[in-house]
């Protein structure tokens, strides 16, 4: 159900199938975290990384770069291990790409079981030049053998403070790139003209409108550490299960919007700081144009009280990402199954390609709700929530029901 491939050698199984798999495999090495760095050209990638190549953090840790020459890291060389492979002042390893991704992460995983590097505990991915993160993700949540082996961890995007609110206007890429991260890092707010702290003010409050759940960092800070900026996943090096609240971000939700609810938002009462319906409005000194690419993103939690039976929730996502996996931009969650109802189930997907399902052995606190982020494009919240109350059970006026779904999939509509 998770892929094209389900239930084949070429993609994860179905979550029925996959609860009856965990226990047959306790051997599974733990996946290695992963972190993609984003951001468009001219955001400050090289400095990012000239930040992160030094804290002690990175320790164990591959940086895989396109290029050494293009970053002008030189100085920050220790010694040269193999020909794209040179050891960093902080301890860890960067790496240049030969070919293709999937190649170089095969080869750093083939090095570090045959003994021929020292073990490493994350990877950290550099993407010079390509706009959308997607193709890396993909790369990782569709491959069979990587997906084992790796799990994405967060993505970080980097935005440029000057020229951010410019950029997110002109190209429908970057507000994609600001939706789907898990950290926003914003760079050259040092460059701001003296006595402009209100751009500022405005291009964070616009990132936290489009993705309440990233965490938002300034580079230049003293507490945009490499652990604060990377550590945003569900998995921990020594292979545990981390923070999940953390991971999962719902509470960020809620809160935009109790925020968005709370208060009287220059004459909208109900101004919604995490739904950006296509209609103009006032927020704060700046207007936001009917036609700004903000207004196609969608980004909320659906919670639910109810155990879901799991055969139910393949359909439910199958037929999401099927009909709308384009528009899917992001999706984590932690499900209660009702097959296995004190072992939440972790879903994360990037568009119609999803990781296959984890199976905690508790949950991680007393929230037992079923929770789950999604940050669409180009796709009513309410459509989302209908189809999850159709195979949920919950009734509702003028909705099919999971029976009608199924036997008629071609008939689900949308907004698109």
């Amino acid at each position: 159900m998770f892929d094209a491939t389900a239930g084949t050698a070429g993609g994860p199984p179905a979550m029925r199938d996959f609860l009856s798999m965990t226990a047959a495999q306790p051997g599974r090495p733990a996946p290695i975290p992963l972190n993609v760095v984003t951001g468009f050209l001219g955001a400050g990638k090289t400095t990012l990384l000239n930040r992160l190549l030094r804290d002690p953090w990175m320790a164990d840790t591959i940086v895989v770069i396109n290029e050494f020459g293009e970053i002008g890291l030189d100085h920050l060389f220790v010694e040269k291990v193999d020909e794209d492979l040179v050891l960093m002042a902080a301890g860890c390893l960067c790496c240049s790409i030969r070919g293709d991704l999937v190649g170089t992460l095969e080869d750093l995983l083939r090095r570090r079981d045959n003994g021929r590097i020292r073990p490493f505990r994350r990877v950290v991915i550099e993407t010079t030049g390509l706009a959308d993160p997607a193709p890396i993700l993909h790369t990782i949540l569709r491959h069979p053998y990587l997906s084992m082996r790796y799990a994405l961890d967060g993505v970080v995007t980097l935005v440029d403070a000057v020229n951010g609110e410019a950029t997110l206007d002109a190209h429908e890429e970057a507000v994609k790139q600001a939706a789907v991260a898990d950290c926003l890092v914003l760079t050259k707010a040092d460059l701001l003209p003296e006595g402009s702290p209100d751009s500022l003010k405005r291009l964070t409050a616009r990132l936290a409108a489009l993705n309440p759940a990233a965490d938002i960092v300034r580079v230049d800070d003293a507490a945009a550490t490499a652990e604060r900026l990377l550590d945003h996943g569900l998995y921990c090096p020594d292979g545990k299960i981390g923070d999940v609240a953390r991971w999962l971000g719902a509470e960020a939700f809620e809160e935009a919007h109790h925020h968005g609810h709370g208060h009287d938002h220059h004459g909208h009462p109900d101004h919604d700081h995490h739904h950006h319906d296509d209609h103009g409005h006032s927020h704060g000194h700046h207007h936001h144009d009917v036609n700004r690419h903000d207004a196609r993103i969608r980004a909320f939690c659906l919670t639910s009280d109810r155990p879901i039976p799991a055969p139910s929730f393949d359909l439910f996502l199958d037929l999401l990402r099927s009909v709308h996996g384009p528009n899917l931009l992001r999706v984590k969650g932690l499900v209660a199954v009702k097959e296995e109802p004190e072992h939440p189930v972790v879903i994360h997907g990037v568009q119609h390609i999803f990781h296959p399902p984890v199976v905690l052995d508790a949950w991680p606190d007393g929230d037992r709700r079923t929770r789950i982020v999604f940050i669409l494009r180009d796709l009513d919240e309410s459509f989302v929530r209908r189809l999850w109350g159709a195979f949920d059970g919950t009734p509702a006026v003028d909705t099919p029901d999971a029976q009608a779904l199924t036997d008629n999939p071609l008939a689900i509509g949308g907004n698109r």
